[in-house]
């Protein structure tokens, strides 16, 4: 009996600067495969659809359950995680291709530095100096830890950035994913000593005023993240801060 088999089609490019073209595969069909075990099947017997012995694609991914973000490729036209991708699930022939936001290495691994250089630039971080023991730090009200969480669900996948048609070889908008923390860490007790800091980043070329607020982000972001909700609330805070920077540090709000 013959193993049955599925199609896939993939956007491959060689290099950084050749061209990209696709190339098709037969994959041997196993229940509940995901994109990754699609893949892993090219590595494994590299001969595409015309028994052509080929280099096996190239893609990156580590985690495997939908944490570390690094899997994100367009698949039949949609970001998303290719390890939470089932075949079965996808219309077939199934097309693969790296996302466009970003400078393609090779076949489906794609150069993730514009997101974090964004997260750079609104310092996306807690900043705290030392390596001794500062002893507990200041607690969060619940209600507030509760939405704080959702925010730190982001893995910096990039899926929010490719949907986002404000990010774009032609504009330096940073992005849902960089806003969303802006929000995150401005929440934080301790974190909030640099909130002005973050604010006045996302006033500068390529903050928030690059938002359209198309909202694709938040229908593709694999975690459920509120990110429109957070783009909002630093809208309004964007606002107050550059009251307090006309005005000085004492403005009240």
């Amino acid at each position: 009996m013959a193993e049955e088999k599925f199609t896939m089609i993939v956007t491959r490019q060689d290099s950084p600067d050749s061209a990209p073209y696709e190339e098709t595969f037969q994959i041997n069909y196993r229940k509940n495969m995901n994109i990754i075990s699609a893949l892993m099947e090219t590595q494994r017997n590299p001969f595409n659809a015309e028994g052509q012995h080929v280099a096996p694609v190239q893609w990156e991914s580590n985690c495997l359950e939908e944490v570390c973000g690094a899997c994100s490729m367009v698949i039949n036209g949609e970001p998303r995680q290719a390890c939470a991708t089932l075949v079965d699930n996808l219309e077939q022939p199934i097309r693969v291709a790296p996302m466009t936001t970003f400078k393609v290495e090779r076949d489906l691994v794609v150069d993730r530095s514009r997101m974090f250089d964004a997260l750079k630039k609104v310092k996306a971080w807690i900043p705290i100096d030392g390596t001794y023991d500062l002893g507990a730090g200041p607690k969060m009200p619940e209600k507030k830890r509760q939405w704080a969480y959702e925010l730190s669900k982001c893995m910096t996948c990039g899926v929010c950035l490719e949907a986002c048609p404000n990010v774009n070889s032609n504009s330096d908008f940073i992005g849902p994913a960089a806003l969303s923390q802006v929000r995150l860490f401005n929440a934080h007790p301790t974190g909030e000593m640099n909130k002005g800091d973050r604010l006045d980043a996302l006033m500068e070329d390529g903050g928030i005023s690059g938002c359209g607020n198309a909202q694709n982000c938040v229908e593709v972001c694999p975690k459920g993240i509120p990110l429109t909700t957070s783009i909002a609330a630093l809208n309004r805070d964007t606002n107050i801060q550059s009251f307090k920077n006309f005005f000085g540090s004492d403005y009240a709000y």
